[in-house]
C-alpha cells in the first residue's frame, strides 16, 4: 500500500500530522491502471500537488488516487473501481464548485479535463461538448459559425458543473438556463452502465439533470441547442455608493419590464485597477450593472439612455464586443487559486428592507475581489414550468451570490464572517432556497431540500433508480427514496 506524510491541514479541518495509508493497494492500482488510457495520481506522484487542486483555493483536500479520464471508457473504469472498493467518489469538471465539490479526501477523484472536445454541428444549429471541457473552449468554437448557447460568466468555468446545477448568466433572458437548451447527455451510472438522457430516451434522468447536480451520474457528453448571437453590447455602468438606494430601487422595476434581449446584472464592487476604468477610481467601492445587450446594436443607445437618467454616472463603457470577449471579460480578475466563500438565495422581489441590508454591507466590502450580484432569471427562463425541469425556482427573478474572496489565506476567516453576516441579513427577503452551484458543502439537508422545493421528492425518486446506494454523494445530496 501507498503511504504518504503531510504536515498540513486538510480539507476536513483534521491536520495531516501522522503517516496515512491509502485504502488502494498496490496490485488494485496495477490491475485499473492496465486498462486506462488516460491517467492515474497517486500521492507522491510529482503532479499531485497540482493535480487535488481546484479553483478555490480554500479548498485542500488530498484524495487517495485522481484518474484523469481519456474518455468514456476510463470513466466506466474508475466508477466500477471506486463502487467495488467502498471509496468516496467526486467527479470534477472544471473544478470552479465554489465548495470544493469535485474533490474528496481520501478517495477517488474523477477528472474529465481531458475530455474536452467540442463538435458543432452549424446545420442543426447543435454542439456537442465533453464533460471536461469549459466554456471559453466552447464559445470559441460556435462563435466561429456566429452562434452561441447560455452560460455562465467566467469563460474558465467548466461546463458540467455549471449545466448540471441550472447554468445562469449573460443569456439568461434571452435564450433561458443552460439546461433549458440541453437536448441530451451521454451518462455513466453508478453500476458502470452507460445510457443516453433524453426527452425520448430515459426521460426521468433527463428530467433530473437538468438542474439535480451531480447526483444521479457522471455526463461525459451534453448535447446544446445554438443561438444566432455573435456580437453583443456589453455595457458597465457604475455609481457612487450614495445612490445605492434610488438605482436598486429603479433597477427592480426597469428590467423585469425590458425585452428579453437585455440582461443586465446588479452589483456591489471594488474597481479593479487597470482598463478601463480610470485611474482616479481605482479600489473605489461602488454599485453598479453590468449588462448584455443581444439586441441590434443600433438600438443599444436607446437602452443607455434609459440607463442615464437614474441618477448621475461614476463610470460608463459601453461598447459592441464578441460573445466570447464578454464571457471572459472577468477571467483576468478571478484566476485560479484564490480564497473563495459562498452564500446564495433565490429572490422574487428586492424589498426595501433588503436594500438597507444590501448597502449596510455591500457599503464595507472586505477585499477588492469580494462581491454581491443579483443574477436576472426572468425573461426566457420563467418561460419554462416549474415542473418541466429539476430546477424549481422559475417564479424568482433573481439568483443572489455573496462572495468574499481574497488571494491572501490569511483573510479566510474575515472573509467567511463577512459572507454569512451580509447573507443572514437577506435571507428573510429570499424565496428561501438557493442556486446549488452557488453553496457551499456545509449548508445541510434542509437546506437542499428547499433548493428543489416540490421537484425533492420526485428527484429522490430517480435517485433510487439510477443510485440507489448514493455512489455520487460529493454534492448537493439529493437522498434516495426509501
Amino acid at each position: 500500500m501507498q503511504q504518504t506524510r503531510d504536515m498540513r491541514q486538510g480539507g476536513n479541518g483534521v491536520p495531516r500530522t501522522a503517516t496515512t495509508v491509502s485504502k488502494i493497494d498496490d496490485q488494485a492500482y496495477q490491475e485499473l491502471q492496465a486498462n486506462f488510457q488516460g491517467e492515474l495520481i497517486r500521492p507522491g506522484d510529482e503532479q499531485y500537488e497540482s493535480a487535488r487542486a481546484v479553483f478555490n483555493g480554500m479548498i485542500d483536500r488530498y484524495p487517495a488516487l485522481i484518474a484523469r479520464c481519456a474518455n468514456a471508457d476510463d470513466v466506466i473504469k474508475a466508477v466500477n473501481f471506486a463502487r467495488q472498493r467502498g471509496l468516496a467518489l467526486a467527479v470534477r469538471g472544471g473544478g470552479h464548485n465554489g465548495g470544493g465539490l469535485g474533490t474528496v479526501d481520501d478517495g477517488l477523484v474523477i477528472d474529465l479535463d481531458p475530455m474536452n472536445q467540442v463538435e458543432v454541428n452549424a446545420a442543426a444549429r447543435t454542439v456537442k461538448v465533453g464533460g471536461g471541457a469549459t466554456w471559453g473552449e466552447v464559445d470559441n468554437a460556435t462563435h466561429a459559425h456566429g452562434m452561441a448557447t447560455p452560460s455562465g460568466i467566467i469563460s474558465t468555468t467548466g461546463v458540467g458543473g455549471l449545466t448540471l446545477g441550472g447554468g445562469m448568466g449573460h443569456l439568461t433572458r434571452r435564450c433561458g438556463l443552460s439546461i433549458d437548451n440541453l437536448i441530451g447527455a451521454d451518462v455513466v451510472l453508478a453500476d458502470g452502465s452507460m445510457v443516453r438522457a433524453s426527452a425520448e430516451q430515459n426521460p426521468d434522468l433527463f428530467w433530473a439533470l437538468r438542474g439535480g447536480g451531480g447526483n444521479f451520474g457522471v455526463v461525459t457528453s451534453f448535447e446544446f441547442r445554438l443561438h444566432p448571437i455573435d456580437m453583443v453590447t456589453v455595457g458597465i455602468t457604475l455609481w457612487e455608493l450614495e445612490h445605492t438606494q434610488q438605482v436598486m430601487k429603479w433597477y427592480r422595476e426597469f428590467l423585469p419590464r425590458q425585452a428579453d434581449e437585455v440582461n443586465g446584472f446588479f452589483a456591489f464592487l471594488v474597481v479593479p485597477p487597470g482598463p478601463p476604468f480610470p485611474e482616479a477610481i481605482h479600489l473605489k467601492n461602488v454599485c453598479g450593472v453590468i449588462w448584455c445587450y443581444t439586441g441590434p446594436q443600433d438600438q443599444a443607445e436607446s437602452l443607455f439612455a434609459q440607463v442615464r437618467e437614474v441618477a448621475p454616472l461614476l463610470f460608463e463603457f459601453v461598447a459592441p464586443m464578441p460573445q466570447p470577449a464578454m464571457q471572459s471579460m472577468f477571467d483576468a480578475l478571478y484566476p485560479r487559486g484564490h480564497q473563495w466563500y459562498w452564500k446564495a438565495d433565490f429572490i422574487k422581489e428586492i424589498p426595501d428592507a433588503a436594500i438597507e441590508q444590501h448597502i449596510a454591507y455591500g457599503s464595507k466590502l472586505p477585499t477588492m475581489q469580494s462581491t454581491m450580484h443579483l443574477y436576472p432569471i426572468d425573461g426566457a427562463a420563467s418561460r419554462v414550468g416549474a415542473e418541466e425541469t429539476a430546477w424549481a425556482y422559475r417564479d424568482a427573478h433573481w439568483g443572489m451570490v455573496i462572495v468574499g474572496v481574497d488571494p491572501d489565506p490569511a483573510k479566510k476567516e474575515e472573509l467567511i464572517a463577512w459572507t454569512r453576516a451580509y447573507w443572514n441579513a437577506i435571507h428573510p427577503t429570499s424565496a428561501g432556497g438557493a442556486y446549488v452551484n452557488m453553496m457551499m458543502d456545509d449548508e445541510g439537508q434542509e437546506r437542499v431540500r428547499a433548493s428543489y422545493r416540490h421537484n425533492y421528492d420526485r428527484l429522490s425518486q430517480v435517485k433510487r433508480k439510477y443510485d440507489p446506494d448514493n455512489l455520487f454523494h460529493i454534492n448537493q445530496n439529493i437522498k434516495p427514496a426509501p
